[in-house]
C-alpha cells in the first residue's frame, strides 16, 4: 500500500506525432474510431461479440457476473484452449501453414505447421495421461525456448491440467518454491539450454530443486515424475531411475489424437508466478475463456495481424508476454510465429536482425531495454540486413523513452512502421492500453489509449479522477475478461494487494499521467517514483532525459534516502561505446536533466556502468540498484543475466562515495 499525498509532476513534453498513413488505414483490421464509443456503451456486448469468434462446445448463458473483487466471464460456456489454438485451423487453409518457426542459438531450425503441432500436442497430452495426469492437476514446466515448451503448455490445456511455467533463468531454490506452492505432480525440464554459447544446466537445477535446501531429502514431495527433454546431450548420467523419463521415450507409441477436455469458462488454465513486495512469489491464476478472449482480441487488433504475416515476439515464454503473445494470442489467430532460443548478441550483435531478414519477419515485438541496448551498439548492426519486410513494431515490458521509440521507428522500421507501445501486467493477462495502429495518432513514449472495452482511469490519493495534464495512480474501473481471478492459495493477499486502495477498483501500482489529448503516459511502478522535496518524479522521466543526450546509451534511476530532500536521484548510466568517462560528462548530464525536466530532477550522483543489472528477459533490476546506492546487502540475483554486474557497480559506487 502506498501512503503518500505527494503529487505526480507531469514533466515530459513530447510534441512529435505520427498519424497512421492512408495506406495503412486502408488495409487495417480496425479503421473505425467509433469502436471505442461502441465498446464503452455496452462493454459486455462488445466482449460477447468478440467471443463469438472463438470455438465453443457449449455457448455461455451469462456474459459477466461481477461480485467485487471477483469476476466470472461467460458463465456456463464450455470450450478448450488447445482446440482453439490448433484444431479449429485444421479444417481451413491453415492446416499446412507454419505455426512455429524456431531457431536455436547454435543455428539449428525447425518448422511446425498447425498439423504438425496438432500431432505433437496430442501425443504429449497422451503421454501426460499415461503418467496419471488428470484435469486440475498442476504441471511445472522448466524448459529453454524450444518448441516443446509451447507443446507442453498446449498439451496441459488439452487435458485440463494447469501449467505453471518457470523461467529457465530461475535458480533451483526459486523453482522449488514454485513447485511447492502449486503442489505440482509433474516437472518437465531439459538436460540444458543454450545461452551465449554456453549451456544452462536446467536438469541439474531441477534435480537440486527436488532436494531440500541442504541438498538432502525430498524438497518437493508432490512431484511424482520428471520428464526430461534431450536438448544439449549433457544429462545422460543424471537420470534418476523410477522418477525421470526422457521426453522421446514418453512420446514413443502414443496415439496421434487426443480428445480435448471440455473445460468450463472459469476453469483454471495456468498459474504464473510473479515477484511480490514480500519476497514470496505470487501465483497469478488465469482461467480459460476470458484469458483466451483477451489475448485473441488484443493480438488481432493491436498487431493488425494478417494471414501472410510472420510475427516475432522476442520475449521468453517463462514470462506472461510469452504466454499471451507467443503461444495463446498468435495461435488462436492462426498466425505464424518465430521463436528464438538464445541471446541477441550471439554469435554477433546482429543476431536479431539476421533472424528478421532470414524469415521475412513483418511484425516485431520487443522490450525497451533491448531497444536501448541496440542503440548503444549502434546502427551498423541493423544496417547489415534487409529489414524492409517489417511493417509494424511493438514495445512491451516498461515505459519506452521517446528517444528509444524514435530510434526503433527510424533505424528498425525505416520510418515506415507504426510503433505500438503496449501496457499490461502479468495480472491483467492481456494488453489493456495500446494504440490501434489503423486509428491512433502515435506519440513517442505514450501507450496512447485503453483498448476498447477497458475503462482505465488515473486517480489521486483520495480517489478523485485526474484530468488532462495531471498525474496519479493508474486504475482499471471495470472488470475485463483476461483479469487474474486470485492469487493461488492466498485470497487475502489478492484482495489486499489489488482491491484495497480504492473500493471495487483494480489498483495497478503504476503511476501515469494524461496529456491534453487524453493519452496515457506510463511513469513506471509507484515504487519507481522518486519523491524529491515533495516533487514526485517518475524514474522514467529522468531516464528519458538522460537517454535524450546523444552520448548516453542507457540509464536507470532510483531514489536514495536524503536527510534534507527525503530522496535524491541517483542515475546509473551506460555511455555509448565511443564516449569516454570524465567529470565533464557528469556535469553535462546533470545539467542536461535539469534543462529537460527542472532543477528538482537533477541527479545527485551519476554512476557509469558498462552494463546495468538485468534479468534474462531484459528488465533492469532497480531494486538491486537501490541496494547498491543505499549500501544494503544485495537482494536475490538469481534471475540476473550477469550477477557480476552488481558486484562491480557496488565496488565502483563505494569508490565514488
Amino acid at each position: 500500500m502506498v501512503e503518500d499525498s505527494g503529487r505526480f509532476d507531469a514533466l515530459l513534453q513530447e510534441d512529435r506525432t505520427f498519424p497512421p498513413s492512408e495506406a495503412f488505414k486502408t488495409q487495417a483490421n480496425i479503421s473505425d474510431p467509433n469502436i471505442y464509443e461502441e465498446a464503452k456503451r455496452d462493454p459486455e456486448a462488445f466482449w460477447a461479440k468478440f467471443a463469438e469468434e472463438l470455438d465453443w462446445f457449449k455457448k455461455w448463458d451469462t456474459v459477466l457476473e461481477w461480485n467485487p473483487p471477483h469476476a466470472k466471464w461467460f458463465i456456463g460456456g464450455k470450450l478448450n484452449v488447445s482446440y482453439n489454438c490448433i484444431d479449429r485451423h485444421l479444417t481451413t487453409s491453415r492446416r499446412n501453414k507454419a505455426a512455429l518457426v524456431w531457431e536455436g542459438e547454435p543455428g539449428d531450425r525447425r518448422v511446425y505447421t498447425y498439423w504438425d503441432l496438432y500431432r505433437e500436442v496430442c501425443q504429449f497430452a497422451n503421454g501426460l495421461k499415461s503418467l496419471g495426469v488428470k484435469k486440475g492437476d498442476r504441471v511445472t514446466i522448466y524448459l529453454p525456448m524450444v518448441p516443446e515448451l509451447p507443446i507442453a503448455m498446449l498439451a496441459c490445456a488439452r487435458i485440463g491440467a494447469v501449467h505453471s511455467v518457470v523461467f529457465g533463468g530461475f535458480s533451483a531454490e526459486s523453482l522449488r518454491d514454485r513447485i511447492n506452492d502449486s503442489e505440482s505432480k509433474i516437472l518437465i525440464t531439459a538436460d540444458g539450454g543454450y545461452r551465449r554459447g554456453g549451456i544452462v544446466p536446467l536438469k541439474q537445477n531441477a534435480d537440486d530443486s527436488l532436494k531440500n535446501a541442504d541438498g538432502q531429502g525430498n524438497g518437493a514431495p508432490s512431484i511424482e515424475k520428471v520428464v526430461v527433454l534431450r536438448r544439449t546431450e549433457s544429462a545422460d548420467d543424471k537420470m534418476v531411475n523410477g522418477r525421470d523419463i526422457w521426453w522421446h521415450d514418453l512420446m514413443q507409441g502414443q496415439p496421434l489424437t487426443c480428445e480435448p477436455e471440455q473445460m468450463d469458462s472459469e476453469d483454471m488454465l495456468y498459474l504464473l508466478y510473479t515477484s511480490g513486495t514480500t519476497g514470496k512469489p505470487k501465483g497469478i491464476v488465469h482461467t480459460t475463456a476470458g484469458y483466451l478472449l483477451g489475448t485473441y482480441a488484443t493480438f488481432k487488433w493491436i498487431f493488425d495481424i494478417k494471414e501472410n504475416d510472420t510475427y516475432w515476439c522476442t520475449a521468453d515464454i517463462g514470462w506472461v508476454t510469452g504466454h499471451s503473445y507467443i503461444v495463446y494470442g498468435p495461435l488462436a489467430n492462426g498466425a505464424t510465429s518465430v521463436m528464438y532460443e538464445g541471446s541477441p548478441d550471439f554469435p554477433e550483435r546482429d543476431r536479431f536482425w539476421d533472424i528478421v531478414a532470414k524469415y521475412g519477419v513483418t511484425i516485431l515485438y520487443t522490450a525497451p531495454t533491448a531497444i536501448r541496448t541496440f542503440m548503444r551498439w549502434g546502427e551498423s548492426y541493423p544496417q547489415k540486413h534487409d529489414l524492409t519486410s517489417l511493417r509494424l513494431l511493438g514495445s512491451v515490458g516498461e515505459p519506452i523513452n521517446p528517444e528509444a521509440w524514435m530510434w526503433y521507428h527510424e533505424y528498425i522500421g525505416g520510418g515506415n512502421c507504426p510503433v505500438v507501445d503496449t501496457w499490461w501486467q502479468t495480472e491483467t493477462g492481456s494488453i489493456l492500453i495500446a494504440p490501434l495502429p489503423g486509428i491512433t495518432t502515435l506519440k513517442p513514449g505514450s501507450a496512447t489509449r485503453a483498448f476498447p472495452g477497458i475503462e482505465a482511469e488515473i486517480l489521486d490519493d483520495q480517489g478523485n479522477s485526474v484530468g488532462p495534464g495531471g498525474g496519479g495512480y493508474l486504475t482499471i474501473k471495470k472488470p475485463w475478461p483476461s483479469m487474474l481471478r486470485t492469487i493461488y492459495g492466498d485470497e487475502e493477499r489478492y484482495v489486499e494487494q489489488y482491491w484495497s486502495r480504492y473500493p471495487d477498483i483494480y489498483f495497478t501500482a503504476d503511476g501515469a499521467k494524461l496529456d491534453d489529448d487524453g493519452d496515457f503516459w506510463l511513469l513506471g511502478r509507484v515504487d519507481d517514483v522518486i519523491n524529491v522535496s515533495g516533487h514526485r518524479i517518475g524514474t522514467m522521466e529522468v531516464e528519458s532525459a538522460l537517454v535524450d543526450n546523444p552520448k548516453v546509451a542507457e540509464a536507470a534511476c532510483i531514489g536514495k534516502s536524503h536527510e534534507i530532500k527525503g530522496q535524491a536521484v541517483v542515475a546509473f548510466v551506460t555511455l555509448k561505446d565511443s564516449v569516454a568517462i570524465s567529470d565533464a560528462i557528469i556535469t553535462e548530464l546533470k545539467a542536461h536533466v535539469a534543462t529537460k525536466i527542472g532543477a528538482m530532477a537533477r541527479p545527485d550522483d551519476i554512476i557509469f556502468a558498462a552494463e546495468l543489472p538485468k534479468t534474462r528477459s531484459g528488465k533492469i533490476m532497480r531494486r538491486l540498484l537501490r541496494d547498491v546506492a543505499e549500501g544494503r546487502a544485495l537482494g536475490d540475483t538469481t534471475t540476473l543475466a550477469d550477477p557480476a554486474v552488481v558486484d562491480s557497480l557496488k565496488e565502483q559506487y563505494g569508490e565514488e562515495e
